[in-house]
């Protein structure tokens, strides 16, 4: 194999780790939401006692991408493909924190009545899932219109969580006491927003990968 053909082959090899933690990332998201909807503590225990993979992944993708550039020398889009590489790995792993941080809420809610419907929970996590399939596609095929309607998707997702907040607040003024659980479902509804976030940082990347430019894709 020549230097270059094994050189490809690296940054694929890169850019199949990236979509492997990505993939992780969705699954633990996934339960998280079905641990908090079911209020099923041995899941979200599962979902804590996993968290080391996601790290685990990241070093690794971490380690390998320096290794490249050690090794390699690159220039031009090849240097900017590995540094977008560590930079989305570095956003995904964030996002799968905030599984973490969601199956650490389930379990203080714990088998506790919800004060509401979660729907509009679920609904927050289901665009945000899109977001982060979309975004993951769009790195893989380098796809900068894919990129951009990940990152515009982020726009329901602020508007969900506004309205969530208020209707929490409103619940939490008509019964204080309810105040322990509000504080719970206002922390899920943010670490979904904060992972929506990531994602337009992941879609901002990827312009940057494709045109050679930073783009602010939350500007209006």
């Amino acid at each position: 194999m020549s230097v270059r053909g094994k050189f490809d082959f690296d940054l694929k090899e890169l850019q199949g780790k990236l979509l492997e933690i990505g993939r992780f990332a969705e699954e633990a998201l996934t339960k998280s939401i079905e641990a908090l909807e079911t209020q099923n503590i041995d899941l979200a225990l599962e979902i804590i006692d996993q968290d080391t993979k996601a790290d685990l992944m990241y070093e690794e993708i971490n380690d390998f991408a320096i290794l490249l550039i050690a090794k390699q020398a690159p220039v031009a889009i090849d240097l900017r493909r590995i540094i977008v590489a560590i930079k989305i790995a570095t956003d995904i792993e964030r996002i799968a924190d905030f599984a973490v941080n969601i199956a650490k809420s389930t379990i203080r809610i714990g088998a506790e009545p919800f004060v509401k419907s979660i729907a509009d929970i679920k609904q927050m996590h289901e665009i945000m899932l899109k977001m982060l399939k979309l975004s993951l596609e769009a790195f893989n095929d380098e796809d900068i219109g894919k990129a951009k309607k990940a990152a515009q998707m982020d726009d329901e997702v602020d508007e969900l969580y506004g309205q969530i907040i208020r209707e929490l607040l409103q619940i939490n003024l008509q019964n204080p006491a309810f105040l322990p659980q509000i504080t719970q479902l206002s922390f899920v509804c943010r670490f979904l927003e904060r992972a929506a976030d990531h994602v337009t940082n992941i879609s901002e990347h990827i312009y940057y990968l494709v045109k050679g430019k930073q783009y602010d894709l939350n500007s209006n």
